[in-house]
């Protein structure tokens, strides 16, 4: 008989660590299941989705690049804060098997975060590079947090449509990608009471792609870098923070803080988090 399993889904998919973080939990707990990698693109989504919705041994996936948006049409339900976001990166079979859609990349983001988000602030900005479905996640999990917004994009049309769906009234702010990329002098004021963030929510960076090209004199003292690329770990981009002496935060911490989000809708059990640190040494081997 087949054990139950899950999986991530995406394209490339092959440089995935879910299979290794969510293994590793299952191995902790002594649960019989699998969760594995498989290359899905846009094209064979619909045969994809139809294909596991009719085996009873899947108990959802994971959904990352190109196909966070993609998969929305093939959806019974959206539930919050997917349909806020519109992007979705957890899919699993409900009441009946029906697909629905949920989405733990902002709660995964905010996790490092938590214990700088209980202090209070007299203001919180933060730059983010990418207006794809991670940064729609990250961009709404930041305006719910206050956040005043400055989105860096090659499509800055794409960009605007993202702020215009955020929630509050704060004014936030598009830019074209290459605006970070130049040194600039400005004189930053008092830190003071502020809060700060620069997040790479884009792809570059990752093994195989471009580089972010991000000068660092943009950011004000202080400021953390927080980069979601998990391939490598340590980036270009967190090396230079580093090297301008900002704090860092990697890609691992919300890969995963929003991993335990799903583990629990596939698994039924929280994953054991006691473990984290030995988690990091194993993906990191």
């Amino acid at each position: 008989m087949s054990m139950p399993f899950a999986e991530v889904i995406g394209d490339p998919i092959a440089q995935s660590k879910s299979p290794a973080i969510h293994r590793f939990w299952l191995e902790k707990l002594g649960i019989e299941a699998d969760y594995r990698a498989t290359r899905v693109t846009e094209d064979n989504l619909a045969d994809y989705l139809a294909e596991r919705q009719a085996d009873p041994n899947w108990r959802g996936c994971n959904v990352t690049m190109p196909l966070k948006q993609a998969v929305q049409p093939y959806l019974a339900s959206m539930e919050d804060p997917a349909a806020s976001i519109g992007a979705v990166n957890t899919i699993y079979p409900a009441f009946d098997r029906v697909l629905a859609g949920t989405n733990t990349d902002a709660a995964g983001f905010l996790e490092p975060l938590t214990q700088r988000l209980r202090d209070t602030h007299l203001f919180r900005m933060a730059r983010i590079i990418g207006a794809g479905g991670a940064a729609r996640a990250i961009a709404h999990a930041l305006a719910a947090q206050g956040f005043t917004l400055v989105l860096a994009a090659r499509r800055t049309e794409q960009a605007e449509e993202l702020i215009a769906q955020l929630p509050g009234t704060t004014e936030h702010h598009v830019v074209l990608l290459d605006h970070f990329a130049a040194p600039t002098d400005f004189a930053f004021d008092d830190r003071q009471g502020l809060l700060d963030l620069v997040v790479n929510a884009s792809p570059l960076g990752m093994r195989g792609k471009d580089e972010l090209a991000f000068d660092w004199s943009h950011a004000p003292p202080g400021a953390i870098a927080y980069d979601i690329v998990t391939d490598p770990l340590d980036t270009a981009f967190l090396q230079a923070a580093r090297a301008a002496g900002h704090p860092t935060i990697d890609g691992l911490a919300m890969l995963i803080g929003q991993a335990a989000e799903a583990f629990r809708l596939f698994y039924g059990a929280p994953p054991p988090r006691e473990h984290d640190a030995e988690l990091r040494e194993r993906l990191g081997a």
